[in-house]
């Protein structure tokens, strides 16, 4: 069976944590889209982690971790990543790469910083870590799946023909030094020399994995809001964010995928950019920052203050029947105990009018948060296995949410731990 864990928001929902749990009965975890740009932060017995491009299943020795073909792949990123983990004790995940994957290039990051800089106050708060200038190259046909490093020949020549329209841009553009495609050659070659016994064709593993019954996870980077076409366009992510992606990002069929388990914040977070109807600000938005995830609510790539806000029904609403959603999992609940009341927005006001469906980015930009206030619980409820034992607020919370947004929660997450899970 084919499962999916995705984002229900602006991304940082907790996928990681849901992902690392679930795959206990896993089989394969397939990272489908994205790259190193987000993180995904994990707390397990070896310690805690925050994985940038590893799949969130490698602290199991039972499972295969998959870099599917879809994936913005920064092999050095991905190695040290590799390195650093089982530095920690974690054993040698077993690992596959897509031989279709394409390679985040040394000077997609330069062109990532030099674009910012460029911008100045417009920028898009990328994490520069080269993501749209890999997608721009990858759909302009000039970028470099992984099969293209054990063609020497080839390799070498389309390098000095790539340098060649990189270094227009660099000289007349950005004012910054030339690209060298011998230097750029030598690189490559040192990217497969770390990667060359991990690369296969994932799809034709995948498709015997799914003959023989095996439990498939695909696992997303940020969420829906961050989707280009579906998103807070254009401050989203260069690649989709969504469960239907999946299927082309990892090469499995569209109609194995059954379930699609999307990630809902009991409050609301996002880094970067773009428009945040229920955003609070000052001391509010510090006090849950600082209360918030394991550790608090900062960015597990750049280590950005994520910006707060109270849960948003009319997103998390959108975010998840634009995934598909199958299930709910409901994350971070334990950090609204120390609240007397808790805000939710329950729509958005735009010119006058109220509304509970997401809009464009045109209209969201105008959009003032209506909100609906419940009481809270004031009390402790990590380490609380049964729902029934939840205090009354605290299940009233989470059916005011399940109600409003119309999908079921079926997962409450209540700490950071793998086992501070409550199943419905």
């Amino acid at each position: 069976m084919v499962k999916a864990v995705v984002g229900a928001n602006w991304g940082d929902e907790g996928k990681g944590k849901i992902t690392d749990m679930l795959s206990k009965e896993a089989d394969i975890i397939v990272r489908f889209q994205g790259g190193a740009n987000a993180g995904h932060t994990i707390v397990n017995n070896y310690g805690k982690f925050a994985l940038h491009t590893l799949p969130s299943g490698v602290f199991y020795d039972h499972t295969t971790s998959i870099i599917g073909n879809g994936v913005a792949l920064n092999i050095p990123v991905l190695f040290k990543e590799i390195q650093d983990i089982i530095e920690r004790g974690v054993p040698m995940p077993h690992i596959l790469i897509s031989d279709r994957a394409q390679i985040v290039m040394p000077y997609h990051i330069l062109f990532d910083q030099y674009e910012e800089e460029r911008l100045g106050g417009k920028s898009f708060g990328s994490t520069k870590s080269g993501i749209a200038p890999f997608y721009s190259d990858k759909y302009a046909k000039v970028g470099f799946q992984v099969s293209e490093l054990f063609d020497e020949k080839n390799l070498k020549e389309k390098l000095k023909q790539v340098c060649e329209i990189k270094n227009v841009l660099l000289e007349h553009l950005y004012h910054k030094p030339m690209l060298n495609s011998g230097d750029l050659f030598d690189e490559m070659i040192s990217y497969r020399s770390m990667i060359e016994p991990m690369v296969c064709d994932v799809s034709a593993y995948l498709w015997k994995a799914v003959k023989e019954g095996k439990e498939i996870l695909l696992e997303g980077q940020l969420g829906s809001l961050k989707d280009p076409d579906h998103g807070i366009y254009p401050m989203v992510t260069s690649s989709s964010t969504l469960a239907a992606y999946g299927a082309i990002g990892a090469g499995l069929p569209p109609y194995e995928i059954k379930k699609i388990i999307t990630v809902c914040k009991a409050y609301s977070s996002a880094v970067g950019a773009g428009a945040f109807v229920s955003e609070i600000f000052k001391d509010e938005a510090d006090e849950l920052r600082r209360r918030g995830g394991d550790g608090g609510e900062f960015g597990a790539t750049t280590g950005r203050p994520r910006r707060m806000g109270w849960f948003d029904v009319v997103a998390s609403k959108y975010g998840c029947r634009i995934q598909g959603t199958t299930d709910v999992a409901f994350t971070v609940l334990d950090v609204l105990g120390y609240l007397d009341e808790i805000p939710v927005c329950v729509g958005y006001e735009i010119d006058g009018q109220v509304t509970t469906d997401f809009p464009t980015t045109d209209r969201l930009k105008k959009a003032k948060p209506v909100l609906e206030v419940l009481p809270g619980w004031k009390t402790e409820i990590r380490g609380v296995k049964c729902y029934e034992e939840l205090p009354e607020n605290c299940r009233k919370y989470i059916e005011f949410v399940e109600d409003k947004i119309g999908f079921p929660i079926t997962m409450i997450s209540n700490g950071p731990g793998r086992d501070d899970i409550i199943y419905r």
